[in-house]
C-alpha cells in the first residue's frame, strides 16, 4: 500500500522551506543525494513501510508572483545554500510542480503578508467560506487528477499575526461566522486547515500561525477521522533549549535568566519584522523553559531581520544560572544554520509519518510527533529527549507489528 502515490500540497509553495523540500525530494527520488537530516532514514523508521520519495507528488498554493524554479535558485544566488547541480537536477520536477500550483488566499492573512501578494491574487474578493471552498476544490482536483490515495497539506507559509477575535470552541458555533469576513475569527492558516479537512487531507502546521490549533477545527478533524499535527517546526535555537534546559533541571541548577537574540534575512525574517507577525513567533519560542524547569526564569527573545544574511540564521543565547553556595555562572552558545536546510527534511519526515499514521487508522492530533514542534498539539511534555522517546516507541511498535489498521483517536 505504501507504494501507491500520495500528494504533498504546500501552502507557501514558493518559499524557502517549500522549494528546498521540493529540491530534496526530486534528488532523493532519483538517488542523487544521501538522506542526511531525515529522521525517517534511521532505524526503525526504515522498517515502517513508509511511502517512497518517488511516490510523492507535489502541488500547492501561493500568493506571490514569480516562477517556482527562480525562487528555488535564490537559495544559491542569495544564500549559497543549495548547490546549482542539485537545482538543475530538479528542473523538470519544478516544471511539473509549477503546473499544479494554484492561487492562495489573503483572507485574514494580515497586512504584511497581503503586501507580498501578486496583484491578481490580492484583488480576489471572497468570504472565508468562499476561500475554504476554493482551496478545498483545488486539493480535491489535485487528488483526482493525480490519482492519489492520500493528500498531506503542509503549511510552510510566512507567519501570520495571532487571531484578533476569540474563536468558538465548537464548530457548530464557528460555522455561521464563516460567511461574514468581519465576524469570522479564523486567520488564513486556519482556513487552509479547514479546507484540508473538508477535502479529506491530513494537515501539518509547520509554522507558529494558528492553523488547526483551535478546538473547533480539531473537532472537525476527529469527526472526519483525519490525522493532523503541529505547530511550529523545531529546527534551531528552540531545539537546543529543549535539549539544554533539562540538563539544568537534572543538576538542580537554578536558571535565573535566558536571553536569546536571533538574526536572519529570508522572507520569513522580512515578515517577522512586523511586530504583529513577530508576536506569534516569539510566543512560540519562549514558552517551553518554564514547562521544563518547573518555574519561569526571566526570559527575552528577540528576532531581527538582517537582509544580507539571506537564509542563514544566527542565534546567540546567554544563560545566567546559580549553582552551589548561590554562586552565579553563565553559559553562552551561538547557533548558525541555514533555516530552510534545517526545516525541509523535517517536512518530508512529517509527510511520510503522518501518512503512515493515517494509513494505520489514527486520527486527530498526533501526539507522538511532538519532537518536531515548538508547540506540539495535545502534548505538555517539552523535553526533546522525552518527546523523541515517544516517537521511537511508536515507530518500534509499528515496525514490529507490521501494517495494522486499528483506528486510534488522538485528542
Amino acid at each position: 500500500m505504501a507504494g501507491s502515490r500520495i500528494g504533498l500540497w504546500l501552502i507557501g509553495a514558493k518559499g524557502g522551506v517549500a522549494t528546498t523540500a521540493i529540491t530534496g525530494l526530486a534528488n532523493l527520488a532519483r538517488g542523487r543525494m544521501e538522506p542526511v537530516g531525515l529522521v525517517t532514514a534511521l532505524d526503525p523508521f526504515t522498517r515502517l513501510d513508509l511511502v517512497d520519495f518517488a511516490d510523492i507528488v507535489v502541488g500547492g498554493h501561493d500568493i506571490r508572483p514569480g516562477r517556482l524554479a527562480d525562487e528555488a535558485r535564490r537559495m544559491w544566488t542569495e544564500s549559497r545554500a543549495i548547490l546549482p547541480e542539485l537545482l538543475d537536477g530538479a528542473a523538470d520536477f519544478f516544471a511539473e510542480t509549477e503546473r499544479r500550483l494554484r492561487p492562495g488566499t489573503v483572507v485574514a492573512a494580515g497586512d504584511k503578508i497581503r503586501e507580498l501578494a501578486d496583484d491578481s491574487i490580492a484583488a480576489i474578493v471572497e468570504t472565508p467560506r468562499q476561500a475554504i471552498d476554493r482551496v478545498r476544490a483545488d486539493i480535491e482536483a489535485f487528488a483526482t487528477a493525480e490519482q492519489l490515495r492520500h493528500v498531506v497539506v503542509v503549511n510552510v507559509a510566512s507567519t501570520e499575526p495571532p487571531a484578533a477575535l476569540p474563536i468558538p470552541r465548537s464548530f457548530s458555533e464557528l460555522e455561521p461566522l464563516l460567511d461574514d469576513p468581519r465576524a469570522c475569527p479564523l486567520p488564513a492558516s486556519s482556513l487552509y486547515a479547514l479546507a484540508a479537512f473538508e477535502a479529506g487531507a491530513s494537515y501539518i502546521n509547520f509554522t507558529p500561525s494558528t492553523g488547526a490549533t483551535p478546538e473547533a477545527l480539531q473537532e472537525v478533524a476527529r469527526q472526519r477521522r483525519i490525522a493532523h499535527t503541529g505547530c511550529d517546526g523545531k529546527t534551531g535555537e528552540t531545539l537546543l533549549k529543549s535539549v539544554l534546559a533539562p540538563m539544568f533541571a537534572a543538576r538542580h541548577l537554578e536558571v535565573m535568566s535566558w536571553v536569546g537574540h536571533n538574526i536572519f534575512g529570508n522572507m520569513d525574517g522580512k515578515v517577522l519584522d512586523d511586530p504583529r507577525n513577530k508576536q506569534a513567533k516569539v510566543r512560540s519560542k519562549d514558552h517551553l523553559l518554564a514547562a521544563i524547569l518547573g518555574y519561569p526564569p526571566q526570559t527575552h527573545v528577540s528576532i531581527e531581520y538582517i537582509k544580507s544574511l539571506g537564509d542563514w540564521k544566527t542565534a546567540w543565547d546567554h544563560i545566567h544560572f546559580r549553582g552551589f553556595l548561590g554562586t552565579p555562572m553563565t553559559m553562552q552558545f551561538t547557533w548558525q544554520g541555514c533555516d530552510s536546510i534545517l526545516a525541509a527534511p523535517l517536512v518530508l519526515d512529517l509527510v511520510r509519518l503522518i501518512d503512515r499514521a493515517q494509513r494505520s487508522g489514527e486520527y486527530g492530533a498526533v501526539e507522538w510527533l511532538a519532537c518536531f514542534f515548538k508547540s506540539p498539539l495535545g502534548v505538555d511534555e517539552q523535553e526533546f529527549a522525552a518527546q523523541f522517546a515517544m516517537l521511537m516507541a511508536w515507530a518500534t511498535s509499528h515496525a514490529s507489528a507490521g501494517d495494522g489498521t486499528t483506528a486510534r483517536h488522538h485528542a
